[in-house]
């Protein structure tokens, strides 16, 4: 919903995956525009297909190299009229129905998915055109994940300005939207939404 994708846009979600979140654009869609789904993991990607086949959603796909993502998706290069970024992450908000992931989580790792946030970011950014949007997630409740990536990438980064959210049911957390488990009863999320001015 934060993305609100349209019928006869040009969207891509970079981090699909099996693809729950690319059937739900493709559905805000009308199977109209174009619905770009990338992803890294052969594993996880390869069920996206038959997924899509199953709904009737019309998706174009694209595994991509790790490493190589730049380049293997220049041909979009500003044409984006939106990107969702659901992005690797410590997985701090879904530590209520997976407690012992806590003990899992170094220093370390967190600095890894923090660095891997600001290169998807970067990435995803570039596919934009002016005037369109680009949409990140993470199922974490750290700010280093959440408000503090975003302002990072929003002063390294000019031409682009935090949207303010419809409503939701989270609370403002920097230039995004919180979702606390305490709070929503959901698994805990951050989101933002920007504009390429």
């Amino acid at each position: 919903a934060a993305l609100a994708a349209q019928p006869g846009e040009a969207v891509i979600d970079l981090c699909a995956g099996a693809g729950g979140k690319t059937l739900a654009l493709a559905a805000a869609m009308d199977n109209r525009g174009t619905l770009l789904a990338c992803d890294i993991d052969r594993g996880r990607f390869s069920k996206l297909a038959p997924r899509a086949y199953r709904a009737g959603a019309i998706v174009e796909t694209r595994l991509i190299d790790g490493g190589r993502e730049a380049e293997q998706l220049a041909d979009w290069t500003a044409r984006a009229d939106a990107v969702l970024i659901d992005a690797p992450c410590s997985g701090t908000g879904t530590w209520r129905r997976n407690p012992e992931a806590r003990w899992r989580l170094t220093p370390e790792a967190l600095a890894r998915y923090c660095r891997v946030q600001q290169q998807l970011l970067g990435l995803g950014a570039a596919l934009v055109r002016p005037g369109g949007r680009l949409t990140y997630v993470v199922c974490s409740l750290l700010d280093a994940e959440g408000a503090h990536a975003i302002e990072a990438f929003l002063s390294a980064s000019p031409g682009w300005a935090a949207t303010p959210p419809g409503e939701t049911p989270g609370e403002a957390r920097g230039p995004g939207i919180r979702l606390d488990p305490a709070r929503t009863g959901t698994d805990g999320f951050f989101f933002a939404t920007l504009r390429r001015l």
